[in-house]
């Protein structure tokens, strides 16, 4: 469903990807897996289209990205949901109005349609009563699975998740590993993950791209779906 080929990223003179190819099953948990520095989180955003690749391709259903216009990726984007390092949660929005936003920006619901649905996805992920609560007021765990809920509002066909576990204890950990390998389940959504925690691997990994730079290495494992590229 998703592809990847010959992608080459470099800012100035340092080279953080070089020659990356894979493929993202379909409905299913795909892992990046990488050291902190490794060019994970820049292969997530040429993924979905934040930055641009020096070269290569990235295909969603045999479609080139790179080849699409202005309303084909804007149809692409509704796709699409984001779950950001850090959760990039607005400070000045309350968390009904986070969770609002792609609501706000992609479609025509009415107001009271878009607070159904925002009350929807934010009891999916176990939060009730927050609605008015800004980012300060909650913590760092709610604040992921507040970023995961806007994530889920437009009811995408792909989930991109980088380092959802950053910053967090390892019970809330579990947490959020366990609501993104269900949700991905349920909704039967392309999840991808960017993670250096090996308890997400363990814990929701089906299929694996682990990359450094500079050194390629592809290898296959039988009894698990694994791919490696080192």
């Amino acid at each position: 469903m998703i592809e990847i080929k010959n992608i080459r990223k470099s800012f100035a003179d340092k080279l953080v990807l070089d020659d990356i190819s894979a493929q993202m099953q379909a409905g299913k948990t795909n892992l990046i897996i990488g050291t902190s520095g490794s060019g994970k989180t820049v292969l997530i955003k040429i993924i979905i289209g934040l930055l641009k690749p020096d070269s290569g391709q990235v295909f969603f259903e045999g479609k080139d990205m790179m080849q699409m216009d202005v309303k084909e990726l804007k149809e692409l984007r509704k796709q699409l949901g984001v779950m950001f390092q850090g959760s990039a949660l607005f400070d000045s929005k309350d968390v009904q109005a986070n969770v609002k936003f792609p609501l706000d920006m992609f479609t025509h619901m009415t107001h009271r349609e878009k607070i159904k649905r925002v009350n929807e996805v934010l009891e999916r992920v176990n939060l009730k009563d927050v609605n008015h609560k800004f980012p300060a007021e909650i913590s760092g765990g709610m604040k992921k699975r507040v970023a995961l809920a806007r994530a889920l509002v437009m009811n995408p066909k792909y989930l991109f998740c980088d380092e959802p576990n950053s910053g967090l204890d390892p019970q809330t950990s579990m947490v959020i590993d366990k609501l993104v390998k269900e949700l991905t389940i349920e909704y039967k959504m392309t999840t991808v993950i960017n993670t250096h925690d090996m308890n997400t691997v363990m814990e929701s990994g089906k299929h694996y791209l682990q990359f450094l730079i500079h050194i390629k290495l592809t290898c296959r494992l039988t009894h698990r779906d694994y791919i490696c590229i080192k």
